[in-house]
């Protein structure tokens, strides 16, 4: 018999309902986006009579998620900006140097004393040693130290080149290993990008690779490109120093292994603290906005078990001496280690206001840049532009819908009909599911709906050239029915099975406008099954029950 039981019925009707209901805000864009926005800013930095009003202006029982709209649709900021690969370069070079020196120490009666050379050049590391005549033996110690490169391209190479001119060795990076380096930061600095980013709660990002050694970043919605280089201008590198010296002096000599560090807060207050690190933000796992004992914003932070060792045992060897907690060389706080600290975590107190102490938590926990980014472009892009797309891929949604549907109707009658009314539903919950998910509408987001309207009605044109061969036979009108829903289903899944693959590959290789196309592509092909085998089988099932016709013409 052709039924469907009650709690399917409700199943159904209830789906269709909820898609409904979701992608109702967006018919209200711009009252909802500006909801939205108040109840964030209220949450973030407190309560105005502006934000109330404004949050106020959209029903808080309906739901507020929208479609977020992509750069080619409201227009937003873009950035082109160029990894100092050099930076880490030197970095490396402190490395070497501090394993060098073990190294040397441990002949140092072949070598004498060694010392690094000051001015040496840019990425390099030149070490003098009083005796000339063990230059063959620290050489050796020091080559000792290299590594295989890490890359395909430089299978059987080493990672440093040493070489020396009388008692001065001079270790650079190879080739290779900076052919390496170089995709290694460039890589590691899209990724933080990214997380960045995303975790500010912005649209959803187009963050490309260019080149060797540059980053194209485009953010919708933003209205300038001086917010988004005030979201990623900055390196967040955290870094935990000891305290040699407080001074209000900054040209005080900070002596042999030291720096000068001026206060964040206070500009006429420096610390000499040791150059070398004893702890960085690599062995953070965790940052997260807190307060202090006496009610006063801060960041809690979380070392890993290798950082939370280190820490233990560093407090527990230094009781009484100050230690400085440094984000972008400059000291946020430099409390005093009163007692060990061996629990792996601990908390980072300054002059914060709520909104500081969330935004470096965000970019702790998001990563240090691996080095410095010099934005070479920046640009806004007019959400003028953005309307015009928008119209255009409006117009081109109602052509093909209203296409669709005229041919649905001639082609099938009342049964098209019933198709064209699954149509529309499809399209609802198509924007309910974006709507849900957050995800982003392209351009060719667009055309990815435009494309699932014309494939949407595929499975009724199966079924319903199923049911008029089935009539054929000289069945009834209920068992043919049936029969074109069940003998047209495999063809239906297979149809759509190999298209939600093709959009998958789509979405894990593809970035920025290809991925838009796919989420709307793989959000139609699940809308337009269910529309398909339960939407329009429901329909057609209430009509038969009403009607009970002895013959049915499709």
């Amino acid at each position: 018999m052709l039924q469907i039981p009650l709690w399917r019925r409700i199943m159904i009707l209830a789906v269709c309902c909820a898609g409904i209901l979701f992608s109702f805000p967006n018919g209200f864009y711009g009252t909802v986006e500006a909801r939205n926005d108040a109840v964030t800013d209220i949450e973030r930095l407190g309560s105005t009579p502006e934000r109330e009003a404004a949050a106020a202006t959209w029903p808080s029982y309906l739901p507020s998620s929208l479609v977020n709209l992509g750069l080619d649709l409201r227009g937003g900021a873009q950035l082109l900006a160029e990894v100092q690969v050099e930076d880490v370069y030197e970095e490396r070079m402190d490395v070497y140097w501090l394993e060098s020196r073990e190294a040397l120490v441990a002949i140092r009666d072949q070598v004498g004393f060694i010392e690094r050379v000051e001015n040496a050049p840019v990425g390099t590391l030149q070490l003098r040693i009083s005796r000339p005549e063990g230059i063959a033996a620290a050489m050796a110690a020091v080559r000792n130290l290299a590594q295989p490169v890490v890359s395909l391209t430089g299978v059987g190479s080493t990672d440093i080149f040493v070489s020396n001119q009388g008692p001065v060795i001079t270790v650079e990076l190879t080739e290779e290993e900076r052919l390496a380096t170089d995709q290694r930061t460039v890589q590691q600095s899209v990724e933080i990008i990214r997380r960045r980013i995303d975790e500010v709660g912005t649209r959803e990002p187009t963050i490309q690779r260019q080149g060797d050694v540059r980053i194209l970043i485009q953010v919708p919605g933003l209205g300038s490109a001086s917010e988004l280089k005030d979201l990623i201008g900055t390196t967040a590198r955290l870094t935990f120093h000891r305290v040699e010296n407080v001074t209000g002096d900054a040209n005080t000599p900070p002596g042999p292994g030291n720096m000068v560090v001026q206060d964040l807060y206070d500009e006429g207050q420096f610390y000499v603290v040791e150059s070398v690190a004893v702890l960085s933000g690599d062995e953070l796992v965790d940052a997260q906005p807190s307060f202090d004992q006496n009610g006063r914003p801060a960041v809690g932070f979380r070392f890993n078990p290798s950082g939370a060792q280190i820490f233990c045992t560093y407090s527990s060897e230094n009781v009484g001496a100050l230690f400085a907690t440094v984000l972008d060389d400059r000291v946020i706080t430099a409390p005093q280690i009163q007692e060990p600290i061996c629990g792996g975590s601990g908390q980072i107190t300054g002059n914060f206001s709520v909104e500081e102490s969330t935004n470096t938590a965000v970019l702790l926990r998001a990563g240090a840049l691996p080095a410095e980014l010099t934005f070479l472009t920046e640009s806004t892009i007019s959400p003028v532009l953005g309307q015009d797309s928008i119209d255009a891929g409006r117009l081109a949604c109602l052509i093909a819908f209203a296409a669709v549907m005229v041919f649905m109707a001639l082609s099938y009658g009342l049964f098209g009909i019933f198709a064209d009314i699954a149509l529309i539903l499809n399209v609802a919950l198509i924007l309910g599911i974006l709507s849900i998910f957050g995800a982003t509408l392209t351009l060719p987001g667009i055309a990815g709906i435009v494309l699932t309207i014309g494939m949407a009605v595929d499975a009724n044109v199966l079924v319903f050239e199923r049911i008029r061969e089935e009539l054929k036979t000289a069945k009834g009108p209920a068992r043919a029915i049936e029969l074109g829903y069940e003998k047209a289903l495999s063809a239906i899944i297979d149809a759509n099975i190999t298209t939600g693959i093709t959009a998958v590959i789509l979405f894990a290789l593809g970035s920025g406008p290809v991925k838009g196309f796919a989420v709307t592509l793989m959000a139609g092909i699940a809308t337009s099954v269910f529309t398909a085998i339960f939407v329009t089988r429901l329909i057609i099932i209430l009509w038969f029950e009403r009607r009970r016709p002895r013959t049915i013409e499709v």
